[in-house]
């Protein structure tokens, strides 16, 4: 194999920019996804959707952040493809571009007072094409960094890339915060758009970083060996469809919780409880550092304990917590609603440090793209992206979190099944 040619030092070199340029990658392209989220809750639905009834507006704003999900399906068949077909370094270049740039132009955007209807169907189009972007980028870079790896720590490596979530989130909650201390009243004039119009800078950050790094050995091999598939994701859908579904069950809790832990609570804070929405922003930069520490531990343990080990224990106590959590946040006490965020984000890094390896390993490496992609990126449409909307309803309809509570732990129970269903290759070699 390729990996076999280089020497020791060498090895070692191309390893760490492999997880360099995947971690910040991931990163960037989390930071713009994420961003859309946090402002769909606080200024979207003033900006972008008729005045009226603010429950109308807010689910109207999720609407389209639920959007973005569904595309993720979309962008995993499209780059999963080229991923299996040119090359895991090829294919996120172009990721990194596409995400990028829907952003960058989601802050020169007009306002719904300007275009009128015209700025909720751009809007709409632009977080669709975040979506697809997003939807190919997880693939690739997970596999970029853990197939570099051959030795027993591919779970450690494919948790690394899992970073740029909570990177991402961190990035995009101190830049929210800081235009909200800074614009004051301009906040919503224009203090949003700034940290949109970062994502120019980002781009060209990503960029000069992935150019750097080599194509994967095991990919390499595979197109040595003329092993490659000429219609990868019609092959993936026939042959391992069950892998793929297992996949999308098993993430059902660990992605539709996040997204109501990070993106719904901002709403449900500043209109249910009435509290300064600066406080559930602030909340998000100290979970996304135990989030972030969570992760990449529980990618080592998985390694020595197993994929299917550590995920399952993370369920369970995601599923427990889910109604401490919000008889926490109901005090309104500042401390007590850190305390809530940051035990269910360490919960959430138990799911997320083992589940790049474990959806990975499932798949062969001339099917691997796109396999783990459409199985991870199918759970968005019925986990993460419904899961603020849902949540708003639920709210709606019963007037308490209890039912959001309840809702959590269904989504575990399916996640239970789905991961007990998945093999578990940690101690097997990749192929």
């Amino acid at each position: 194999m390729a990996v076999t040619m280089m020497d020791a030092a060498e090895l070692k070199r191309q390893k760490k920019r492999a997880a360099i340029s995947s971690v910040v990658g991931t990163t960037i392209e989390w930071y713009d996804f994420f961003l859309y989220g946090t402002m769909a809750a606080l200024v979207f639905p003033q900006l972008f959707f008729p005045q009226g009834d603010s429950y109308v507006a807010l689910m109207q704003s999720f609407t389209t952040f639920a959007l973005g999900f569904i595309a993720r399906p979309v962008g995993a068949a499209i780059f999963g493809h080229f991923g299996d077909r040119i090359g895991r370094k090829a294919t996120l270049v172009a990721t990194l571009l596409l995400m990028g740039l829907a952003t960058a132009l989601i802050g020169l955007m007009p306002t719904y007072e300007q275009i009128g209807l015209w700025a909720p169907v751009l809007v709409t189009v632009l977080r669709l094409i975040q979506g697809i972007g997003v939807g190919g980028e997880w693939g690739g870079a997970i596999l970029i960094a853990m197939e570099w790896e051959e030795g027993k720590r591919r779970g450690l490596m494919a948790s690394l890339p899992q970073m740029g979530v909570p990177f991402g989130l961190l990035s995009s909650s101190l830049v929210t915060t800081l235009m909200l201390a800074a614009g004051g009243d301009s906040f919503y004039a224009w203090g949003w758009r700034v940290p949109f119009l970062i994502s120019f800078l980002l781009i060209a950050v990503g960029l000069y970083i992935r150019l750097k790094v080599l194509e994967s050995p095991l990919f390499q091999e595979a197109m040595k060996k003329q092993e490659t598939s000429k219609m990868p994701v019609g092959e993936v859908l026939v042959k391992h469809p069950r892998e793929i579904l297992w996949s999308a069950l098993a993430r059902v809790i660990e992605n539709g919780s996040f997204y109501i832990f990070v993106t719904f609570i901002v709403s449900y804070g500043t209109t249910f409880l009435g509290m300064e929405k600066s406080i559930f922003v602030n909340v998000t930069i100290i979970a996304a550092i135990m989030n972030a520490l969570s992760i990449v531990y529980s990618g080592h343990l998985s390694d020595r304990w197993g994929r299917r080990r550590v995920y399952m224990t993370g369920t369970i106590l995601l599923m427990l917590w889910a109604f401490p959590y919000y008889w926490l946040v109901n005090t309104k006490s500042v401390g007590l609603i850190f305390l809530a965020t940051v035990v269910a984000m360490l919960f959430h890094g138990m799911l997320y440090g083992p589940q790049a390896a474990m959806i990975a390993e499932n798949f062969p490496t001339r099917l691997r793209y796109s396999g783990a992609s459409l199985g991870y990126q199918l759970a968005s449409i019925i986990a993460g992206g419904p899961a603020p909307l849902v949540s708003t309803w639920l709210l709606h309809k019963y007037g308490s979190a209890t039912a959001i509570s309840f809702y959590i732990v269904v989504m575990g129970l399916i996640s239970l099944a789905g991961v007990k269903m998945l093999q578990d290759r940690a101690r097997q070699a990749i192929e």
